[in-house]
């Protein structure tokens, strides 16, 4: 009988497992634990929403001309004949449940999560196909102290996970509606008169999303994009004065920023902040966490006109940056020797972590073998339980560290253990 060939993981996937040395899954975790202790820092409430979602929740917040929707969403057909498409990010499903679930009750509302997203694009260095953000968004804001939270908070998100070196915050503003219907009309007159030094994608982008030309990759594009009207010419008083209460916001609470005329959001519902954190440590991969302010998008998927700002965080990226954790290991190894130490050691190690001790068995090998193992492990105590040692209801306790080792009384052990 031919042997079966096992099924190769999906392009753009990865496995993850803990615990050993050069264990990727460690940072990985890491950095999502900081982003769980940090956000409740900030009073952002955990929030959870579906892997998969009716597809019109992200055509209509995504726009059906951006090349998310056009190219990369995973999209299928169910079993009921219903177009679903996996999450390709949190903001369309967020926004969709605070209309379906009735949470504008809770107004303006601070929210949070991390998970995996899906998009069918080229795998690259920090990019899957399933990958993993951090996201937090405050909707029902409409004031610029809403936007310094969330750049603060993410400010602070880099700074305790030790990659905020070398990482600038990139600040752009893109007016409200009056002043970026301005601008975009500006831009597109300026493209128009310079068509034939553009690229077919920026023709194409003229066409239905003319501001991403400013951030376009190719080359031939770069002199149009860089002698390409700023919006500061375009911007009503009301705009400019939210622009400036967002940066005396962000230099009150000491985070230093840049600002990036160039930094822009294709899609129409986005108004006024715009910004990126970029590092020069990922080569072109650079945007570790980036973000805006999204005043149109609840009113796009059919809910009542709703201010809200948000960002989001590749946590593959952010895990590529931060240094190793340590790795916790065991406090106690409890070792015995015999079938009759094996039995009594199964209720000892359920004490032990019933009282919130970590603690992990020694199976197999000689003594010798076992005790190597123990110290391996980085365990600080090793619970030796012998033929011996049960005849007299006792365990030996050794610390792993000085070699000490004490008896103590088998009905004492987790009193004891717990104390040390």
């Amino acid at each position: 009988m031919a042997k079966m060939e096992t099924p190769r993981p999906v392009r753009g996937t990865q496995d993850m497992l803990g615990g050993t040395p050069e264990a990727f899954q460690e940072r990985f975790a890491h950095v999502a634990a900081t982003f769980e202790r940090v956000r409740k820092l900030y009073g952002f409430a955990r929030v959870e929403v579906p892997v998969f979602e009716a597809t019109a929740v992200f055509a209509r917040s995504l726009g059906e001309s951006t090349d998310v929707v056009s190219k990369e969403m995973y999209t299928f057909e169910d079993r009921g004949g219903d177009s679903i498409t996996l999450r390709p990010e949190f903001t369309a499903g967020i926004s969709r449940a605070y209309i379906t679930e009735g949470w504008q009750q809770y107004a303006p509302l601070k929210v949070a999560t991390h998970g995996p997203l899906f998009r069918y694009e080229r795998p690259q260095k920090g990019r899957f196909r399933q990958f993993h953000q951090l996201d937090a968004e405050i909707i029902g804001a409409g004031e610029p102290g809403a936007d310094v939270e969330l750049l603060v908070f993410a400010d602070q998100l880099l700074r305790e996970l030790g990659v905020s070196e070398g990482v600038t915050l990139n600040l752009n503003t893109l007016g409200d509606a009056e002043s970026r219907e301005a601008w975009r009309a500006a831009l597109v007159a300026h493209f128009e008169a310079h068509r034939d030094q553009l690229s077919e994608e920026s023709l194409d982008r003229l066409a239905r999303n003319p501001l991403r030309i400013l951030d376009s990759k190719d080359p031939r594009d770069r002199p149009v994009a860089d002698s390409a009207p700023d919006i500061d010419a375009y911007l009503t008083d009301e705009a400019r004065g939210f622009f400036e209460k967002v940066t005396s916001g962000l230099d009150a609470a000491g985070v230093a920023w840049e600002r990036n005329s160039r930094l822009v959001r294709g899609l129409d519902y986005y108004r006024h902040t715009a910004f990126e954190f970029i590092t020069d440590r990922l080569g072109a991969q650079g945007t570790v966490l980036g973000g805006g302010r999204y005043d149109g998008l609840i009113e796009n998927l059919g809910g009542p006109a709703t201010p809200a700002v948000g960002w989001a965080a590749g946590i593959e990226r952010l895990a590529m940056l931060v240094e190793m954790p340590e790795i916790a290991g065991p406090t106690v190894a409890v070792i015995p020797m015999g079938e009759a130490a094996e039995a009594k050691a199964t209720g000892i190690i359920a004490d032990l972590r019933r009282a919130g001790i970590a603690c992990d068995m020694g199976y197999r090998g000689n003594m010798k073998k076992r005790m190597q193992r123990a110290n391996a492990s980085g365990a600080a105590w090793a619970v030796i339980l012998g033929e011996d040692e049960l005849a007299r209801g006792e365990a030996s306790v050794r610390n792993l560290v000085t070699g000490d080792q004490q008896a103590v009384a088998l009905d004492a052990l987790v009193g004891r253990l717990t104390a040390l």
